[in-house]
């Protein structure tokens, strides 16, 4: 939001979460954690949170059976997935930890391996339950524990924090209104870009593409790409502009094909995972990426030249940047090699 609102602060974004609720933290396409206008939450949930929390639920049973944690992993979950529920409808908003000293099944913990029988890592089933109960939509996350860049986050009831029950929508009405509003934010783009985007089967986004009634537009050496019906105009070239990105931005993971704007580096920019890193823009292209050191100066290093002008530009927008963080820092939880070696 800093990136693309001037003027900016972080109480504005906290006052749309919690206060007004006109914003909504969710998971949605490709079982990622959206904040979007509560007006896009039931498209949202109809179109791919639904089947997600499906997939989840046959996930997190055979993690509870794998784990030791109970022989079956869906009467685990139907004997303690309601108590959760009731014990966050009481609360209204509860953190985790608190809802583990009430829940003792809550405090089971999993330990993952890997195939040759290695320790990767534990998870406790508090967490697992209540992301369970996220992806069901019975569940939102809401406050953090201290400030913004927390990690420990409450939980609320989805009924009770938004005020009723979220409106029902028609599967492929769904579909088309989100593809409508990825087209106008990122069109044109191509079929494989929004089955990637979406995570949809081929079908579903074919449907969707052709109930919007998306229209085909050259692409130049892309090939042939889709556009919305209403977004079909000349475009025009705008002022020189740079911008620095966050980890996982939503237009650096826009598409799934990149070469556009980030020519050849994409295994500098982007995790083993495909987590995009910070990255620093220039005119629509991704030229470098930027950090923050841990006495909090920001960083950056980039992978080609862009020249003198743009360059000062830059330096600013890092000036600007780390003295809106202040005191601030932040630790992505996805860095890229880039990010990495800038940052160790």
């Amino acid at each position: 939001m800093w990136a693309r609102v001037p003027g900016f602060a972080v109480t504005d974004l906290e006052r749309c979460l919690y206060e007004e609720r006109s914003l909504v933290r969710h998971w949605a396409m490709r079982r990622t954690l959206w904040v979007v206008d509560r007006k896009l939450l039931p498209h949202l949930i109809s179109s791919s949170t639904r089947s997600i929390g499906e997939k989840e639920r046959r996930r997190t049973a055979k993690l509870i059976e794998d784990g030791g944690v109970a022989d079956s992993g869906e009467a685990w979950m139907q004997a303690t997935l309601p108590k959760t529920l009731d014990a966050i409808r009481r609360h209204g908003e509860v953190f985790t930890r608190n809802l583990t000293r009430e829940i003792p099944a809550l405090a089971e913990k999993i330990t993952f391996t890997n195939q040759a029988g290695r320790v990767m890592g534990t998870t406790g089933m508090g967490s697992r339950a209540l992301v369970q109960l996220g992806m069901e939509s019975k569940v939102i996350r809401t406050r953090p524990a201290g400030s913004w860049v927390s990690g420990q986050y409450s939980w609320a009831e989805m009924e009770s924090w938004l005020g009723g029950p979220v409106e029902e929508i028609p599967v492929e009405m769904a579909a088309a209104r989100i593809v409508a509003e990825w087209l106008r934010a990122f069109g044109p783009g191509t079929e494989a870009d929004l089955k990637w985007w979406t995570g949809w089967p081929l079908r579903q986004v074919r449907k969707a593409v052709a109930d919007v009634g998306a229209v085909e537009v050259d692409l130049g050496d892309d090939g042939v790409g889709i556009a919305h019906p209403d977004d079909l105009y000349d475009v025009q070239q705008p002022e020189p502009w740079v911008a620095l990105l966050p980890s996982l931005d939503s237009t650096t993971m826009g598409w799934k094909s990149r070469e556009w704007y980030i020519g050849e580096h994409h295994q500098t920019l982007f995790d083993r995972n495909g987590n995009a890193g910070n990255t620093i823009w220039v005119n629509g292209r991704v030229v470098g990426s930027w950090a923050q050191r841990k006495d909090g100066t920001i960083v950056y290093g980039l992978l080609e030249d862009v020249g003198t002008a743009a360059k000062d530009a830059i330096d600013a927008r890092c000036e600007e940047l780390g003295g809106w963080l202040g005191d601030v820092v932040i630790t992505p939880r996805f860095g890229s090699p880039h990010n990495k070696a800038l940052a160790p």
